[in-house]
């Protein structure tokens, strides 16, 4: 049973955690699946323990908010890779790289963010909803709308230097 319902945790979330992961390694796609199989190691250990006092999603969002955290820690900084985790798909070759640049200059910007401020971002790119990203980070959902609005235009700032 419980093999079972690791296995429907894993194929749903799986693409969730890599991206989280994709984006505090700065797209390096090795690095984030080391930390994606952590994460996965962790929920599997801690299964038991899972109190359904929030969503399992969210559960399994603050375990990886927590093991990249942990990791960037340990590394101290990392360096941007080369590795976008987006290909963008184009005709114009030109207009392909000119994107690619613009990702690799936004997540340069993610970069120099506090390890609150990129939780907090990440998961918006994510697609959580404001109150999920509340409940992981363990603020207000108030809190969180002034917080991303601040990082928007941070990044904004960032990206035009």
């Amino acid at each position: 049973m419980r093999q079972t319902q690791f296995d429907t945790i894993y194929k749903e979330n799986y693409p969730k955690v890599i991206r989280l992961c994709m984006g505090y390694t700065n797209g390096n796609e090795s690095q984030a699946q080391d930390l994606t199989q952590d994460v996965f190691i962790k929920v599997w250990e801690n299964l038991g323990d899972f109190k359904n006092h929030s969503a399992l999603s969210t559960w399994i969002y603050r375990i990886t908010v927590n093991t990249c955290l942990m990791s960037l820690r340990k590394k101290k900084k990392l360096r941007l890779s080369n590795n976008l985790p987006m290909h963008v798909e184009s005709n114009n070759d030109s207009h392909s790289e000119s994107r690619e640049q613009q990702f690799i200059q936004l997540y340069g910007c993610i970069d120099k963010l506090s390890e609150n401020s990129k939780t907090i971002i990440l998961l918006a790119l994510e697609g959580l909803p404001q109150k999920e990203i509340a409940e992981i980070v363990g603020v207000k959902h108030e809190a969180i709308r002034v917080r991303l609005h601040r990082i928007k235009n941070e990044l904004t700032k960032c990206v035009k230097k």
